[in-house]
C-alpha cells in the first residue's frame, strides 16, 4: 500500500511539475517581446512606443532581464513561494488577489456541476441498463449520445431560450442568488454526464456477465437486485477514473460558460488575462488549473484501493491473469 502511495504522490508531482514548465515555456515562445506585449494588452499606448522604464520594470518583475536558466529558476522559487507577481490588466493588483477574488464563484460552480454531473450520469447508466423494456433502455443510451455530442454553447443557448427568456424560471445573467448557478451548472453537467453514463453503463454489462453474478441470477435474485447489490461496487472503478478526467472538462469548460452566461471567475479571468496579454496572470491560471486536476486525480487514485484492494494486491493482480 504504502509504495503504491508513493507512486502515485511521485507521479502527481511529475505531471504538476510539468504544468509549471509549460507555463514557463508559454512566455519564452511567444513572439516578440513579453513586456511590449503586456503593454499594447493593457491599452497603454503603441508598444513600439512604450516607454523605456516602464518596459524596463516589467522586464524586472518578470525576471526577462535574467539568462533563460536563471529565469526558469527564478520562476519555480516564486511559484514554490506563491508570488505570483503582478496582475497588469487588474491595475497592478497582486495576482494571488485577483484569483482569490474570482476562484470562490468558479469553485461554487465547479461542485454543483459535478455532484449533478454524476447524479445524471448514474441515473443515465442505471436506466440504461435496468429499464423493463427495449425502448426506454435505448432512450437512456440516446441520450447519453446527445450529451457528448452537443457543443457547450450550443446546450447553453437551449436551456437559456427554454428556461430563462421562454419560461422565465432562471436568470440568464450573473451570480446573484441560488437560482443564477442553476443553469450554468446544468449546462456543464449535461455535457459530462453523457460521457460518464455510458462508462458506466459498459462498466455494469462487463460486470454482470461474470460468473458470480450468474450465480447470484441462479439463486432466483431479480436484475434490479442483482446490479445494486453485486455489480456496482465493481462496476464502479471505470466511473472514479472518469470522474477524475471529467474535472479538467469542468475547469475548461467554465471558461466558456462563465462568460455566456455572465458570471464572473476563473474562467472569465482566463479570456480576460489572454485577451490583454497578461502574462503573469495567464502563467497562475494555468498551474492553478493543472493543480486542481492533479489534486482530484491524487485523490480519485489513492481511493481506488478502499473500493477494490487488488489494485495495490500484486497477488490479486497474479491470480487474475
Amino acid at each position: 500500500m504504502l509504495r503504491y502511495v508513493l507512486r502515485r504522490l511521485g507521479q502527481a508531482v511529475v505531471v504538476l511539475w510539468g504544468a509549471i514548465t509549460l507555463s514557463f515555456v508559454i512566455v519564452q515562445l511567444t513572439p516578440g517581446d513579453p513586456a511590449r506585449l503586456i503593454v499594447m494588452g493593457n491599452g497603454q499606448g503603441d508598444a513600439g512606443a512604450a516607454d523605456a522604464s516602464q518596459l524596463a520594470q516589467i522586464r524586472d518583475e518578470m525576471g526577462l532581464d535574467q539568462p533563460l536558466v536563471l529565469q526558469y529558476l527564478g520562476y519555480l522559487r516564486r511559484v514554490l513561494t506563491l508570488d505570483w507577481g503582478t496582475a497588469y490588466s487588474r491595475q497592478r493588483q497582486a495576482v494571488a488577489t485577483v484569483i482569490g477574488d474570482s476562484l470562490g464563484s468558479t469553485l461554487e460552480l465547479g461542485l454543483v456541476s459535478l455532484v449533478l454531473l454524476v447524479l445524471l450520469g448514474v441515473a443515465f447508466a442505471l436506466g440504461s441498463v435496468l429499464l423493463p423494456t427495449a425502448w426506454a433502455r435505448s432512450t437512456f443510451q440516446a441520450v447519453t449520445v446527445v450529451g457528448i455530442a452537443v457543443p457547450s454553447f450550443v446546450m447553453a443557448i437551449l436551456l437559456l431560450q427554454i428556461f430563462s427568456f421562454r419560461l422565465g424560471w432562471f436568470p440568464a445573467f450573473g451570480a446573484d442568488g441560488p437560482g443564477s448557478i442553476v443553469l450554468p451548472s446544468l449546462t456543464i453537467a449535461l455535457l459530462g454526464a453523457g460521457t460518464l453514463g455510458q462508462v458506466f453503463s459498459r462498466s455494469i454489462r462487463e460486470v454482470s456477465a461474470e460468473g458470480y453474478v450468474e450465480v447470484a441470477r441462479a439463486r432466483g435474485l431479480g436484475n434490479a437486485q442483482v446490479v445494486l447489490s453485486h455489480v456496482l461496487r465493481n462496476a464502479s472503478l471505470p466511473v472514479y477514473t472518469i470522474i477524475g478526467m471529467l474535472v479538467g472538462g469542468v475547469v475548461s469548460g467554465a471558461a466558456i460558460i462563465e462568460t455566456i452566461f455572465g458570471r464572473p471567475g476563473i474562467g472569465n479571468l482566463y479570456v480576460e488575462a489572454v485577451t490583454a496579454r497578461d502574462f503573469p496572470l495567464i502563467q497562475a491560471l494555468i498551474v492553478l488549473t493543472g493543480g486542481l486536476y492533479v489534486l482530484v486525480t491524487l485523490v480519485v487514485d489513492l481511493s481506488y484501493p478502499l473500493i477494490d484492494p487488488r489494485v495495490v494486491s500484486p497477488a490479486a493482480r497474479g491470480g487474475r491473469r
